[in-house]
Parts: structure tokens; C-alpha cells; sequence
């Protein structure tokens, strides 16, 4: 979401720096697969219907991850760099079991915003997606026709969690679409080696992106590095 010095919510700065921490290159779900020539796609259309979700819960996801990383200065969000594509793998995949709570959670966050906005959530101006947003994640978001299945902020964590991954993780994996995510946070790319010379441009932040996936390198398997 937005920085904001009025909104207490979570800043695009706050995203960037707990996903810094956490390890850009670790954050993929085990199990999910790829294949070197579907890499550097274009993202899915926030309203094109996917394998595991309908175009109305599509819409309603990629608005969502719209607003956790939103497009800037700094560069593409997660909706351009592939975050909907990565989910929609990971649904089929490795989070397979997790397909009926985003769908009730999306059904469920919709109800919200018509009771709080009167519009689903994908037609609320950010300012409205962003109090919406706050809510579920405060785990206060109990309005609504189709209440949350919980606490509206498992939901909530769920998608942060799944749209972190998908920014950032490999490439291979559906998203972070021509290392979008990786530039964002300055990650210099998978090396197999690291020279001197290389550490201590590194250490000067001027070591040039290597902008390769790991299956790039002969090491790694086609069928997920299994």
C-alpha cells in the first residue's frame, strides 16, 4: 500500500524491508514448477480468469496485490510483474489446498467492501482499498453477507505471503517477470561464484544485476531443482 503519514498501514518501504531480510531468492513454495522457456511472459490481466480462480475473484485478487505492492517511481508491482500468474501455479501446485480459502476469502472481502463502500472491492478508490485492506489485516473486517471463514487476517497473511513470494522469489516460478523484484530490492542474482572483485562491488553497490534464474545453471532440473 501507499506511504502514507496518515495511514498506519503497511508502506511499500515496510514490504521492501521485511522482504529484504527474509531472503529474496528463498522465498518460493516448495513444489511449485516451471520451465526455463516460459520465463519473461506478460503478467496476467488482473481481469483475465485464471485456472483456479473466476474473472470476478481474479479481479478482486489482483486489485488486492495491486495495493500490497503497487506500481511506482521505483518501478512495476506485483500485478505487472506476475504475482496473479505465480498464485494461480502455486494453487495447482504446491498450494493446492489452499484454492477454496482464497476463494471464499475473495468472496468474503467483497462482501466487506459492499457493506463498508457499497462497490466490491475492485471499483474502491485506494484510499477505500487501503481502510478495507487495514481492517482485514487488523482482523476487524466482520461485516458483510459472506463473512470471513476465521479471522480475516489468516486470509489477509495468506496472500501477503503468497504475493511476497511471487515478487520476489525465481523467476522460474511464474512471477517477478524480467527480475522486476529483485531490482526493486537491488538483489545483484544468483552466482555460482563470487570473486573478490565481485564482493567488494557488492559492498560498494555497484555490482552489475547477473538477472539469470537459478535454472539457468546447469546444476538445477527443469522439474523444480527436486
Amino acid at each position: 500500500m501507499a506511504d502514507d503519514p496518515q495511514n498506519p498501514g503497511i508502506t511499500r518501504r515496510d514490504l521492501l524491508k521485511t522482504a529484504g531480510a527474509a531472503g529474496a531468492a528463498a522465498l518460493i513454495p516448495r513444489g511449485v514448477t516451471g520451465s526455463t522457456s516460459e520465463r519473461h511472459v506478460p503478467a496476467v490481466r488482473p481481469d483475465a480468469p485464471l485456472m483456479n480462480l473466476t474473472a470476478r475473484e481474479t479481479e478482486t485478487l489482483g486489485a488486492m496485490a495491486d495495493r500490497l505492492i503497487p506500481s511506482d517511481e521505483l518501478g512495476p508491482g506485483a500485478v505487472e510483474s506476475g504475482v496473479l500468474r505465480f498464485i494461480d501455479r502455486a494453487l495447482s501446485e504446491a498450494e493446492s489446498g489452499s484454492a477454496a480459502a482464497y476463494r471464499a476469502g475473495l468472496a468474503a472481502l467483497d462482501a466487506y467492501s459492499r457493506a463498508e463502500h457499497d462497490a466490491p472491492f475492485g471499483e474502491l478508490t485506494d484510499e477505500q482499498k487501503d481502510a478495507v485492506l487495514i481492517a482485514v489485516h487488523d482482523g476487524d473486517a466482520t461485516g458483510g453477507d459472506v463473512p470471513f471463514e476465521g479471522s480475516s487476517a489468516a486470509f489477509f497473511n495468506m496472500v501477503k505471503s503468497h504475493t511476497w513470494q511471487g515478487m520476489f522469489g525465481d523467476p522460474q516460478y511464474g512471477g517477478n517477470i524480467d527480475f522486476a523484484g529483485w531490482d526493486l530490492l537491488r538483489y545483484p542474482g544468483v552466482r555460482m561464484r563470487v570473486t573478490d572483485q565481485d564482493q567488494k562491488l557488492l559492498e560498494e553497490g555497484r555490482l552489475e544485476p547477473a538477472r539469470r534464474s537459478a535454472y539457468d545453471f546447469g546444476q538445477f532440473q527443469a522439474d523444480g531443482g527436486r
